[in-house]
């Protein structure tokens, strides 16, 4: 796979975090885990549920030595979303991500996730218009 970096743009590959001075291209030769700099979520942008989903998902990129950690708190981010939440495309979203998740297929997880962003702000959306769960929704992602 060959990667194509602008000036100073950064790239995470298995933990190790890299910038080039100018323009260039990298070729990876093997299986690594890595996360483009332009995909990387501020905890600040981490709002709503899948977008909090996503931010520990990177973080297991970025932070290989501590993804089993990370991985748990994975399985509990997604068992508290399962509990509150009704619609199956949802759920059938939340399973599939954790299917990659369990194969350590982490960059397709996170395409995954990062293409249904706007599923996500439907749900909140209509959480926030009926108060119980938008208090059960926020009280749930709070705790992940």
């Amino acid at each position: 796979m060959i990667i194509h970096l602008k000036k100073n743009e950064k790239l995470f590959i298995n933990g190790a975090v890299i910038q080039l001075d100018r323009r260039g291209s990298i070729e990876l030769l093997n299986d690594a885990q890595f996360l483009l700099a332009s995909h990387v979520l501020q905890i600040s942008d981490a709002t709503t549920p899948l977008r909090r989903l996503y931010f520990v998902l990177q973080t297991m990129i970025m932070d290989p030595t501590n993804a089993d950690l990370t991985r748990s708190l994975f399985v509990t981010h997604v068992g508290q979303l399962t509990a509150v939440v009704e619609r199956q495309q949802y759920l059938t979203l939340l399973s599939e991500v954790s299917k990659l998740v369990e194969a350590a297929e982490y960059f397709e997880a996170l395409k995954l996730l990062r293409r249904n962003f706007a599923l996500d702000d439907l749900i909140m959306l209509a959480a926030e218009r009926s108060p119980g769960v938008a208090q059960s929704a926020t009280d749930t992602t709070r705790a992940a």
